[in-house]
């Protein structure tokens, strides 16, 4: 077919002028009946690659696709091209016996160019049978990828489509098309569909529009992602969350803190879900907080950012899911939060599957946590992985990434270097990552000991450094080219050419210090839950003094004010509302209103003398997911229920009932629990506590044990301290 041909249908059908990348070359292919692989990047216009030929050449083309609302998309779009409805059809499980027989007269009227199915459609004998008697013009793959189990969306039904097509016809060309494919995946696909000599075209996955960013992620991360939020306020944006409870609660917490969010998972009703879609496609929301259920085929051309709350399974998904950004070339900000204990979650989730669709996890996960660590350039380690050179000096968008703004320090490490290649060779090339650095820090375990490799002269003799270390060197080393993957036997490193050139003669290698993401202690997220910024020494004295004034006036001690904890959250969120007060750490409506006034004046005064700017997007207003157990405690406490009811009723232990408690009187809530303390002290004991906590310096349990020496338990006391605190300051 001619070249000014294509160029005349393409202005015909789509109206465009021009074909994009690859396109024109792989439309060229199809029509002239070759088989045709092409991987192109999300956004790439991979559809048009089988729609205009679909369009142009004689007979129905079939297009097989695995999901309902995407093939629902593509058929509305197509039909938008043409007066003539039944131009395109789905062929799936969704249809009754009329629209059936409606599809199937278009068929044979020649009337079809293009028919979506489901995999699953396509193995009904009825289907089949009908297929073989019609002219097909040649067979579209969409998402191929999900031919693969080492894709991160294999379906097992895909790996039967060679035998299903040639049911219906010999010899039928057929178009694989992928958005994300290794080397090894693409491999997979060709060999699986008996094509192994396609044409294949294969698209640059560099976009070099889109900005990638890794934090550690921290008790406050609901706190971090409402700032970005708020910084790119009026910009769309995707927040990927691995379970369907986080991706509601954290659409709450959006929606109450002023940001205009929906939220979207499979376990939403069809209805609310489209709605939804349709309500962020049309711009009435800013933000959609979804689970991975969102983006197929969500043709938004102007997400500003992507952000993951929860990093993703694997490199493809991560690849794919921050590609919905900036497909209009316009900026595209990717920004991903990352604790090792999500990569455990993970790993747990995966303990029930067959070993070997565990060990493909596993590889996949490793892949994931080496880009978070890494401090080489991400979209240099990005495109390594999709086996894609990059010159992270020259290249485009070279300096749209962290690491590279942030540069970590280098230093020569051609020992280590020729050091770990060593080992791989004198280990017969027989380890995965994991087991080459216990080779190299001379850990023994039965792998080890099977291999006798505790037996070689070389074991151990990277004992020095640890095992950290040797882990982002493998990764570097990997990504320069001296070690490969090999994905057969799930991750075993083997030497390159290149690897072995480097052993007989050692050259300079410039190895990054990687980031450590420490994991937080329990009492890290104790104290960080209360300050995420520095405390502002200056109005810390002077909170502390007003507090003492306070507490004089209501002759009160001054913990019943406000405790330490309340006063460091406002030394470092400076609320000047009593609204914004009640959202300080330990403080509520209750307490804010009896005795914030003073308070919030003297942070105003501080605030406009000092000229200080205020982190107002700090102070995170929270949905109150806990407000049922706390309503449910003062109801219960109302109707004078024993403890041991309340605390079996709600599955918890005493010791967290009292907790609640605590939490509750704190923030200015009154709890009359004298019912309840009266069956533990008698008169004589409970006025010996009340004088005590009157004249106390604190309110702390353990000084209060010192001071009685044992003749009081500690939930006595904490119960006492309740009921004080109850009656004297709310």
């Amino acid at each position: 077919m001619a070249e000014i041909d294509l160029h005349q249908e393409l202005k015909k059908y789509f109206g465009f002028s021009q074909f994009k990348g690859l396109q024109e070359e792989v439309i060229k292919s199809i029509v002239t009946n070759h088989d045709t692989f092409v991987i192109m990047p999300t956004g790439g216009g991979k559809s048009l690659c089988y729609q205009l030929p679909a369009l142009i050449k004689e007979g129905t083309a079939i297009v097989v696709s695995p999901l309902i609302a995407l093939m629902k998309n593509q058929v509305d779009a197509i039909r938008g091209i043409s007066s003539e409805p039944g131009i395109a059809h789905v062929l799936n499980s969704s249809l009754n016996k009329t629209e059936i027989k409606q599809v199937k007269k278009d068929i044979e009227d020649g009337v079809t160019k293009l028919l979506y199915v489901a995999p699953e459609s396509l193995t009904k004998d009825e289907n089949v049978e009908f297929l073989r008697k019609q002219k097909i013009s040649f067979l579209a793959i969409d998402e191929a990828h999900c031919i693969s189990e080492w894709g991160h969306d294999f379906r097992p039904e895909y790996r039967n489509l060679r035998s299903i097509i040639k049911r219906i016809g010999e010899n039928i060309p057929m178009i694989a098309l992928t958005a994300t494919a290794t080397p090894k995946v693409q491999e997979d696909i060709l060999k699986n569909l008996g094509v192994t000599n396609a044409n294949t075209f294969k698209a640059s996955f560099n976009r070099p529009n889109l900005f990638y960013e890794v934090r550690p992620k921290t008790a406050q991360v609901d706190a971090d992602i409402i700032r970005f939020v708020k910084q790119n306020e009026g910009k769309s944006g995707i927040i990927y969350c691995l379970s369907r409870k986080k991706v509601e609660e954290l659409a709450q917490t959006l929606q109450v803190n002023g940001i205009s969010a929906v939220p979207y998972h499979a376990g939403l009703d069809a209805k609310t879900r489209a709605k939804h879609q349709d309500m962020f496609l049309m711009e009435d929301v800013d933000v959609v907080v979804a689970t991975i259920a969102f983006g197929m085929g969500i043709d938004k051309p102007d997400v500003r950012f992507v952000i993951h709350h929860d990093i993703p399974k694997s490199i493809e998904s991560y690849y794919q899911e921050t590609g919905r950004a900036g497909r209009d070339g316009g900026e595209g900000y990717c920004l991903a939060f990352y604790a090792y204990k999500d990569i455990e979650k993970l790993e747990k989730f995966m303990s029930g599957k067959p070993v070997a669709e565990q060990e493909v996890g596993h590889a996949l996960l490793q892949d994931v946590v080496a880009y978070a660590e890494t401090s080489m350039s991400r979209r240099k380690y990005i495109l390594h992985y999709f086996g894609e050179e990059f010159d992270s000096e020259n290249g485009e968008g070279a300096d749209m990434d962290d690491n590279i703004q942030n540069p970590k320090k280098q230093h020569e490490a051609k020992a280590d270097v020729d050091l770990l290649l060593q080992v791989v060779a004198e280990t017969n090339q027989l380890y995965k990552g994991k087991e080459l650095v216990n080779a190299l820090t001379g850990k023994v375990n039965a792998l080890i000991k099977a291999h006798k490799t505790d037996e070689l002269p070389i074991f151990g003799k990277g004992k020095s450094k640890e095992a950290q270390y040797w882990m982002a060197l493998i990764r570097q080393v990997m990504v320069a080219g001296y070690l490969r993957k090999d994905i057969e036997s799930y991750g075993v490193l083997k030497l390159t050419p290149k690897g072995k050139q480097f052993l007989e003669t050692p050259t300079s290698f410039m190895m990054t210090e990687d980031h450590v993401y420490k994991t937080e202690t329990t009492e890290n997220i104790i104290t960080s839950s209360k300050s995420s910024g520095a405390i502002d020494e200056q109005l810390m004295r002077m909170l502390k003094d007003l507090r003492k004034k306070v507490a004089k006036q209501k002759d009160v001690p001054p913990f019943v004010v406000f405790q330490d904890p309340s006063l460091e959250d406002m030394a470092i969120k400076y609320p000047t509302s009593l609204e914004e007060l009640s959202n300080i750490h330990g403080v509520g409506e209750g307490k804010a209103k009896k005795f914030g006034r003073k308070f919030v004046e003297l942070i105003q005064n501080y605030v406009e003398e000092n000229d200080i700017i205020r982190p107002d997007d700090l102070v995170v207003k929270t949905t109150g997911a806990n407000s049922g157990l706390k309503l449910f405690i003062i109801q219960s406490v109302d109707r004078k229920l024993s403890f041991n009811d309340i605390a079996h009723a709600k599955g918890i232990e005493m010791d967290a009932l009292i907790k609640e408690m605590e939490a509750i009187v704190y923030s200015g809530t009154k709890l009359n629990i004298s019912y309840w303390v009266d069956t533990m002290l008698d008169e004589d004991q409970q006025e010996e506590l009340h004088d005590y906590f009157l004249e106390a310096e604190t309110d702390k349990i353990d000084e209060a044990m010192d001071e009685f020496d044992g003749d009081y338990e500690d939930e006595e006391i904490r119960l006492y301290r309740i009921k004080f605190i109850s009656e004297v300051a709310n």
